[in-house]
């Protein structure tokens, strides 16, 4: 579990104050190992090498869906039975796969070896293993460990977990340099590159994004770094940073024109920005995603929307479904309810709406069959049940895997959602 970050005043309003239903039964829930999907696309020098089993090779590979003429930046370590029963020694076996690979792949500048439900189950101690070979292979390549095991994430504290790890390896600013923004958490080349551009027309000129396109251009932090999060699910990597005097810069997440705006407000008000030239770099890109939207809207306005546990990206979703859309909120379900970076997101939600952390999956299907609402958000091992029951379901993986954030993405964003309502639509028909 993700841990707390220190407590500081939150918005009110909204469902600031409502009461959660948590919930601890059995989830439905991709492990930490599938972050590895979007990190290896995102950070160009980097490895990911997984230290698991054939089940966890098989994960990887399948949702990745790499093209057999590509050579990926992940693998699977596999721990067979010789491993298991100690007939081989998992540490000289790790090194000979470590020092293979790093021969046939000189250009990899960061190698994670990442923890899996295997390795955690047999005590395989990759946090020493990672320092033995760090030792071994600096300044070459440095190796780092983080876990995704099951046991100890959900599906995207994967990511949370590999940049808490790096924070450690980020240089210190020097005392006398001017402030900088760091935005927090990974985004695809295009969202990065439209965020980059809005934010240096705000007049932020040192702006830089974590995780790196290569690992080898780590930014510098120190106190006078200010942090915006670009993910809801980043509490352990906010932590670390701002244990390294990094200050956080609370907002809503940029999701839809409502979000994107407080959000890059939020920087703007930390850095000085005139409101006029704020409003005067923000209106158009406000303008093209209100008429973007005004399309979907006609569809899903008055729709009512549940959503089961998945990826932490659920309240603020649920917020810009509710707020530009006109949709009705019943149920909104996320692994882990952190109030302190979702503060800002409780307090624009509708007011009566249910908030649950966790998952007991039989008594959450329950309620969603009382309620019968329009559609539903949902892991892949749930949707095709619901669809055979007659209930219109939306994929909670493709918020992760395609580009929702941002103004030029909000339309995007809707469309996701009003999708299954015209398949439904045309399907009846």
């Amino acid at each position: 579990m993700n841990a707390p970050i220190p407590i500081r005043a939150v918005p009110s309003g909204g469902c600031s104050t409502s009461p959660v239903l948590r919930e601890r039964g059995q989830r439905e829930v991709f492990c930490g190992l599938t972050g590895i999907i979007w990190l290896h696309r995102k950070v160009q020098d980097a490895f990911f090498l997984v230290v698991g089993s054939r089940t966890c090779a098989h994960l990887i590979q399948s949702a990745a869906g790499v093209m057999i003429f590509a050579e990926p930046r992940f693998a699977t370590a596999i721990i067979d039975e010789r491993d298991l029963a100690g007939l081989a020694d998992c540490h000289d076996e790790l090194d000979r796969v470590v020092n293979r690979l790093l021969e046939r792949r000189p250009e990899i500048r960061t190698l994670f070896l990442v923890g899996s439900c295997p390795s955690e189950v047999i005590k395989l101690d990759l946090h020493r293993a990672a320092q033995r070979l760090d030792g071994i292979h600096r300044p070459t390549t440095r190796v780092l460990n983080y876990s995704g095991s099951g046991i100890e994430t959900t599906f995207t504290q994967g990511e949370d977990a590999c940049l808490a790890a790096w924070v450690p390896e980020m240089p210190e600013c020097a005392p006398n340099e001017p402030e900088s923004l760091l935005v927090v958490g990974s985004l695809p080349d295009v969202v990065e590159d439209q965020f980059a551009r809005l934010l240096r027309e705000l007049g932020i000129a040192d702006v830089q994004f974590f995780p790196p396109r290569r690992s080898i251009q780590l930014p510098a932090i120190g106190p006078r770094t200010r942090f915006l999060l670009a993910q809801p699910f980043l509490a352990d990597t906010a932590r670390q940073l701002e244990a390294r005097g990094a200050r956080h810069l609370a907002a809503p997440f940029p999701f839809g024109a409502e979000g994107t705006t407080a959000w890059l407000r939020a920087a703007a008000e930390a850095f000085g920005v005139a409101p006029a030239h704020f409003e005067a770099v923000t209106a158009p890109g406000r303008e093209r995603a209100r008429i973007a939207l005004q399309r979907h809207r006609s569809l899903l306005e008055g729709r009512s929307i549940f959503f089961f546990p998945d990826s932490q990206l659920e309240p603020p979703i649920a917020r810009f479904l509710a707020r530009e859309l006109g949709m009705k909120l019943t149920e909104v379900g996320t692994p882990y309810l952190h109030r302190q970076l979702l503060g800002h997101e409780l307090a624009l939600l509708p007011e009566g709406t249910v908030l649950s952390e966790g998952q007991d999956v039989e008594r959450q299907l329950d309620r969603c069959r009382d309620i019968r609402p329009d559609i539903v958000v949902c892991g892949l091992g749930l949707a095709n049940p619901l669809e055979a029951e007659g209930v219109t379901t939306k994929w909670a993986i493709e918020l992760v895997f395609t580009p929702v954030h941002g103004y030029d993405q909000a339309a995007d964003l809707a469309e996701l959602f009003a999708r299954p309502l015209v398949r439904r639509a045309k399907l009846a028909a």
